[in-house]
């Protein structure tokens, strides 16, 4: 699949994207690094919509602290170059993953057609998903100053309170595959949740809910990043 890549021109049209960013399947146009004065507008709005930040109870209540705003001028140039690059190697070593760069970040959507997924009713990583999983810690250790979002969804399929409950297990078994199985620091991560609350297709199909079992890993520069693009640019800490 081809890298999405997502230009956002104002406020008011970052948020009438969020409708149209549920079946991924969205416009291309230029690279953010092409843009990152104009982005700023956006304010990590339609990252957030992605992962379902502005949605629902589930989860730990910190990934609005974690995204942030988007960092805008010469330094959101800088920055967007970055994960413009980072971007890029994702789909081409993973390339049955989604991937779209939105605001400052990258999204990447697994679901059962996209290399990592659960046997059902499980949250245990297997056999089928850590090669991916494997490819991704490799190019998360060669840009460390990112911090990293990993956001679990299921389908309507069970009650809510499973849902919510598994949905919390298979993100953090993505969490914990990074960190103790991998060695990834436990710093850079943030696990949320928000079991059938976000569905990306419907439900009543089995096509999707088999789209509504993902998990969302969202990798957004960290405070480093953007204090060096800063300086870099001029712009000073």
């Amino acid at each position: 699949m081809k890298l999405i890549v997502k230009q956002l021109f104002s406020a008011v049209f970052a948020l009438s994207m969020i409708i149209s960013l549920g079946s991924c399947e969205a416009t291309k146009n230029a690279n953010n690094k092409q843009k990152g004065a104009v982005i700023g507008a956006t304010g990590g709005a339609v990252l957030g919509a992605i992962l379902g930040n502005n949605i629902g109870k589930g989860g730990n209540g910190e990934l609005g602290a974690v995204i942030g705003g988007v960092v805008g001028g010469t330094a959101g140039v800088l920055i967007g170059n970055k994960m413009d690059k980072q971007a890029q190697k994702i789909e081409e070593e993973i390339p049955g993953a989604e991937v779209i760069r939105v605001d400052d970040g990258i999204v990447i959507t697994f679901d059962e057609n996209s290399g990592v997924f659960f046997d059902t009713a499980k949250y245990n990583i297997n056999a089928a998903s850590q090669a991916n999983l494997d490819k991704l810690t490799g190019i998360l250790k060669e840009y460390p100053d990112t911090d990293v979002v990993v956001v679990g969804h299921t389908d309507s399929v069970g009650s809510d309170e499973s849902n919510m409950l598994l949905s919390e297990r298979r993100a953090k078994s993505v969490t914990t595959y990074f960190t103790a199985t991998k060695g990834l620091s436990t710093s850079r991560f943030t696990t949320n949740w928000y079991g059938e609350q976000t569905p990306v297709a419907d439900n009543a199909t089995a096509e999707g809910r088999a789209k509504n079992r993902r998990v969302n890993i969202a990798i957004v520069p960290n405070e480093k990043m953007k204090a060096d693009a800063k300086k870099e640019s001029g712009g000073g800490n």
